[in-house]
């Protein structure tokens, strides 16, 4: 699950997973390297919080050296930092191939953090060794997930530095993500999960989406990847977008993407307090979804400050709103008797001289909402009737804001006899 690149500070924030050693259930959270020498030190800074607050809540803590390096000081002010966290700590020397424990003793032992355990991560080595000593810290496993209580699982995308993590630290009243100026600073599509007013919701922040043309690092084309897998698994997508330069079309790109997954999507213009005319930037908005991005035209449109907390008290009551929405389901009947009166309004075109019969409708599956009508000629029916009818069924069934599909069949009613 987690990027890795032999490059060091990769990982940035804390990203948690569960999994198992042998028949013990664990949950892992992976934590950024702490180094005293960066760059951006603001940066650096927010990563030691991120471990900081996993070493808190840990029942015990994995301390993981380079074995090809040796013991560095880096190394001795962390265990240094780990005695007075008053967790167990196991030593591992991680990349030990083919070597033993002697190799590493007379180093690793001056850390005073007991015997190391000498592990190869990258081959599984060393694994029985980290059982026997998590054994005796080991809880009682957590009760099942209950499958109808799941939560809501929504995925926070835009481009770098829109303020897709400092909105989901709003969300959950805590500096749970690494923040920053500086683009491209979460590189993992990471998950937190929390109630909203009783209801479980999980988000999961997202590397920033740039042009493909622009994606040149291996680390940044692996953040795209996951983070178009985010989109697959999400079922509400908040786009982020940051308000003083909106819609760019980077912007239109990744709406389409997620309108193309068949997600429910909203549109959260941030940074408003940068912004003199906030009307006239939301009609901009709205124009330039009609004119480039049609089938996302009706989307809903939130304006917020993720910094300030301006307008937040919105976002997730129409979060949960459109949620309804996608999982619409309308009746046979109630379809059937639509598709007539739309017919009679505006009638199929002709094809080779005879009108075109829709003959019957009805609903396959939700989540997106998704038609099949039943039809004589179905090839011959052109691109703008179906909009005619995508369009009527949106205004009619109140489905604002999520993706419809509607496939034509051709065949007779397929009920008739039932």
């Amino acid at each position: 699950m987690a990027i890795v690149e032999d490059l060091p500070g990769v990982t940035r924030d804390r990203r948690y997973a569960q999994g198992s050693l042998f028949d013990m259930d664990l949950d892992i959270v992976d934590t950024a390297g702490l180094s005293s020498e960066s760059d951006n030190q603001t940066l650096n800074d927010h990563m030691r919080k991120q471990t900081e607050y996993a070493a808190k809540e840990a029942d015990a803590i994995l301390f993981m050296v380079d074995g090809k390096t040796g013991i560095l000081s880096e190394d001795k002010e962390i265990a240094n930092w780990l005695r007075r966290q008053s967790k167990p700590i196991i030593l591992l020397v991680n990349k030990s191939e083919g070597k033993s424990l002697e190799a590493y003793a007379s180093e690793a032992y001056q850390l005073g953090i007991g015997t190391p355990i000498c592990v190869s991560a990258e081959h599984g080595q060393g694994m029985e060794d980290i059982y026997d000593a998590l054994s005796p810290h080991a809880a009682e496993s957590p009760p099942a997930i209950d499958e109808k209580n799941k939560p809501l699982q929504i995925a926070i995308v835009g481009r770098p530095n829109a303020g897709k993590s400092t909105l989901i630290n709003q969300a959950i009243g805590q500096d749970r993500f690494v923040t920053s100026d500086v683009a491209g600073t979460t590189r993992d599509s990471i998950p937190v999960d929390f109630d909203y007013k009783g209801k479980p919701v999980r988000l999961v922040d997202t590397a920033g989406l740039r042009r493909r043309s622009r994606v040149n690092e291996k680390v940044e084309a692996l953040s795209v990847s996951e983070t178009m897998r985010s989109i697959q698994y999400a079922e509400v997508v908040l786009l982020v977008i940051d308000s003083t330069c909106p819609l760019e079309k980077q912007d239109l790109t990744i709406a389409r993407r997620v309108v193309d997954e068949g997600r429910a999507l909203i549109l959260v213009l941030n940074k408003i307090d940068l912004v003199d005319d906030i009307e006239k930037l939301l009609k901009d908005v709205r124009n330039q979804l009609k004119f480039t991005l049609s089938q996302a035209r009706d989307v809903k449109i939130l304006h917020v400050s993720a910094l300030s907390g301006r307008n937040f008290h919105k976002v997730f009551d129409v979060v949960f709103q459109v949620y309804g929405t996608w999982q619409t389901r309308i009746s046979t009947g109630k379809l059937n008797k639509w598709l007539e009166y739309a017919l009679d309004n505006n009638p199929p075109p002709l094809s080779s001289g005879r009108r075109i019969k829709m003959r019957y409708m009805t609903q396959i599956k939700s989540r997106p909402p998704t038609f099949v009508i039943f039809i004589s000629k179905p090839t011959d029916v052109p691109d703008s009737y179906i909009r005619y009818l995508t369009n009527n069924l949106r205004d009619d069934f109140d489905l604002d804001g999520v993706p419809i599909r509607i496939y034509l069949r051709k065949g007779e009613n397929p009920y008739v006899n039932d």
